[in-house]
């Protein structure tokens, strides 16, 4: 399979990011550029998707990047680990929801190599831990498809400042917390990237049609 892969060292500002995708997406569907999954990180920054609503805004004084990804309002910021991907479903299953949970398995595969059990859940997209009978947000998950190209992506929480999550009510959930990697488990997870590469390849062709 033809994916490039991409890893940026020096964090990547959200707008050119995004923007960067769109290019690739064009290109894409003009059979100029492979298939891309991009692994960076972002300055702290809040993004709203397209299902967000006002009152998940909790501190007003925070700037707010609309985007047209799905789903609610996250953060992102230093000590997360961002995959951002373009992938042509055209060649797979043209099935949204059974790409996202394609993005699921291949996060708890990849935890799963470092002894950390996590899990789906299909009411809420995204990746979680239960411990202590609290459950809480380890990776979030938001996808724009377009022409049967998905893009955007998901985030892991590694040993981001979870502080930054009360301006807001993140992913629109309530009654559920946020966790990273390190508050989980003290372990070296320099070789986390290259599971995800490796799972999120793995999985996507198994769906080749």
């Amino acid at each position: 399979m033809s994916i490039e892969i991409k890893k940026s060292i020096k964090p990547i500002k959200y707008k050119t990011a995004i923007d960067y995708l769109e290019g690739r997406l064009s290109n894409i569907l003009k059979h100029k550029e492979k298939e891309l999954i991009w692994i960076l990180e972002h300055s702290d920054v809040y993004t709203a998707g397209t299902s967000s609503k006002d009152n998940e805004l909790l501190d007003k004084n925070i700037k707010l990047v609309k985007t047209n990804r799905g789903g609610k309002i996250t953060f992102h910021g230093p000590g997360q680990i961002i995959c951002y991907f373009v992938i042509d479903l055209r060649k797979r299953k043209k099935d949204i929801r059974k790409f996202i949970n394609i993005i699921e398995k291949t996060i708890i595969e990849s935890l799963l190599e470092f002894k950390i059990k996590s899990f789906a859940d299909s009411k809420n997209i995204g990746v979680w831990i239960k411990r202590n009978d609290e459950i809480k947000k380890i990776a979030a998950i938001g996808v724009r498809v377009s022409k049967w190209i998905a893009y955007h992506g998901f985030s892991i929480n590694l040993n981001n400042d979870l502080k930054k999550y009360e301006a807001i009510i993140p992913c629109g959930i309530k009654d559920r917390g946020i966790t990273s990697l390190q508050k989980l488990k003290k372990i070296d997870y320099d070789k986390l990237v290259n599971s995800i590469i490796k799972n999120f390849i793995k999985n996507l062709e198994d769906e080749v049609v």
